[in-house]
């Protein structure tokens, strides 16, 4: 009996990252991680932690990035679409107005898709592009109209992909999402009347891309299933015949909840992994807490067009896959809804704008910053975006006291000559890392008595034992990791050339 309560209290540590030692005791297959980014964003190759917990990180607030407040625009601009292409920062959104108070004289118009761009991801700026007549005249930035609702363009990394079609798009339009193709992101043109995805609600931002690593097209969109929102996802090997529609999984215990958007990707420096930021809707009720929230009046008023348009929120989550059907999500949120002030704490905070780019760290000679974009001031009468910023793989962290803690690596291979990490400490904490054969067994050399502690807070650095870095001898052979931490945070690890 005792033997089978610590087996079932070492699975349960496992999962739930729990601070004492957890040992699965099944023997596995080494698993391959060649010379890939490996971020700590699951349990897939932890064996063990002891005194560590893997917690979620989230953005920090930086600077306005636009508003949505030229005529064409409006309160209901969103769902939007950022990506970095070569030196350009682009960007999409839906550009709508939805009215509530009676003396508010914006213009009424259909959907748009309206186009900003930026030279450094911060400052973005709508250029003109005379392309759709707006109140008799072309100076404005739309750029497509003929879509409803949500329109989500990606550029095609696929091979050979013709240069008239290098950016694609999924938009809504009657009967189902429909195929776009351009040249230049700008200039759009549908690939063929019919829509190419039927199957679905469709009414969020659905998407697609090329996985270069799967060699197909994968979509994402919104459906439901027994009333609750959900996300389906397909495949096509040519963006027009696609795969019968899948239901996201999860693992078990995880709590059915109504999931807005999805903003799925490959995560860009290890797109073996793909990452997404679901947005969560949530019901309430009329209550004193939800009296006391910004903007009562509005609030009010919005809820006379339906009493949930009044008194849903809205909060940002994170989610990981190794497959691109099984997700773990965080039930905490990645972004909340901050502080309380006049347009937040809404239905519709924390549309997370579906892309991550690299831009300029805010502290001058730090290394680039991982910035994202959430909306506010959602259906008042100037819609705005504001960047946030996170470090690079820095979505979860492996947090030790400085007490100390461990985590202990499944079996596994890789391919190169050194290991780095991306790692956080305070001043009096450290890092050291210890390299053990199949069977747990330190290998000699590589001990964590050999090995040179690391301090500081850097996005790579190599260790070293005895200050020596070649791990080359062990390329391809059965190995197992251990991490001792210190008052340290650890993101990722890469072994190298």
């Amino acid at each position: 009996m005792a033997q089978l309560m610590r087996l079932w209290l070492c699975s349960v540590l496992v999962i739930m990252g729990n601070s004492l030692f957890a040992q699965d005791a099944t023997p596995q297959a080494p698993i391959s991680i060649g010379s890939r980014r490996e971020l700590l964003v699951d349990q897939y190759l932890i064996q063990t932690l002891r005194d560590v917990r893997l917690e979620l990180q989230h953005p920090q607030p930086q600077e306005i990035a636009m508003e949505c407040d030229q005529p064409w625009e409006g309160s209901a601009s969103g769902y939007f679409r950022v990506l970095q292409d070569g030196p350009k920062y682009r960007m999409w959104y839906m550009a709508y107005h939805w009215v509530f108070e009676a003396d508010d004289k914006a213009p009424r118009h259909p959907f748009y898709v309206a186009y900003a761009e930026s030279d450094d991801g911060i400052k973005w700026q709508k250029p003109e592009l005379g392309l759709y007549e707006f109140q008799g005249s072309k100076k404005n930035n739309i750029c497509c109209i003929d879509v409803v609702d949500n329109f989500t363009p990606f550029i095609d990394t696929k091979p050979n992909c013709p240069a008239d079609a290098r950016y694609k798009a999924l938009g809504l339009g009657k009967g189902g999402l429909l195929a776009h193709a351009s040249a230049d992101g700008i200039h759009w043109r549908r690939l063929q009347e019919a829509p190419i995805l039927t199957k679905g609600a469709f009414d969020s931002q659905n998407l697609a891309f090329w996985d270069a690593v799967a060699k197909q097209y994968r979509a994402y969109y919104r459906d439901f299933h027994n009333g609750i929102r959900d996300i389906r996802t397909s495949t096509s090997a040519d963006f027009i015949t696609w795969t019968a529609p899948e239901i996201l999984r999860y693992p078990a215990g995880t709590p059915d909840e109504q999931l807005y958007t999805n903003g799925i990707s490959p995560y860009h420096r290890a797109p073996h992994l793909y990452i997404g930021f679901p947005t969560r809707y949530v019901e309430r009720k009329w209550s004193p807490s939800m009296r006391a929230l910004p903007d009562f009046a509005h609030r009010e008023l919005r809820a006379k067009a339906g009493e949930r348009i009044g008194t849903a929120i809205t909060d940002g989550l994170f989610m990981s896959s190794r497959d691109g059907k099984l997700f773990q999500r965080w039930g905490e949120a990645f972004a909340r809804n901050g502080i309380e002030r006049p347009g937040t704490w809404v239905y519709g905070d924390c549309y997370q704008a579906y892309g991550l780019v690299e831009t300029a760290n805010r502290f001058p000679g730090a290394p680039p910053e991982l910035s994202v974009y959430l909306p506010e001031n959602y259906w008042h009468r100037i819609a705005k975006m504001r960047r946030y910023t996170l470090r690079l793989d820095g979505f979860v962290a492996a947090r030790a006291p400085l007490s100390g803690g461990d985590i202990v690596t499944k079996p596994l291979t890789f391919a190169g000559k050194k290991l780095n990490l991306n790692f956080s400490t305070s001043a009096a904490g450290n890092v050291r890392v210890e390299l053990l054969d199949a069977t747990s067994k330190p290998l000699a050399g590589y001990t964590l008595d050999d090995c040179d502690e690391l301090f500081g807070d850097t996005l790579e650095r190599t260790v070293t034992w005895k200050e020596k870095s070649d791990v080359s001898a062990l390329s391809g052979k059965p190995v197992q990791i251990r991490f001792h931490l210190r008052d340290a945070d650890l993101y990722a690890f890469q072994f190298g050339e």
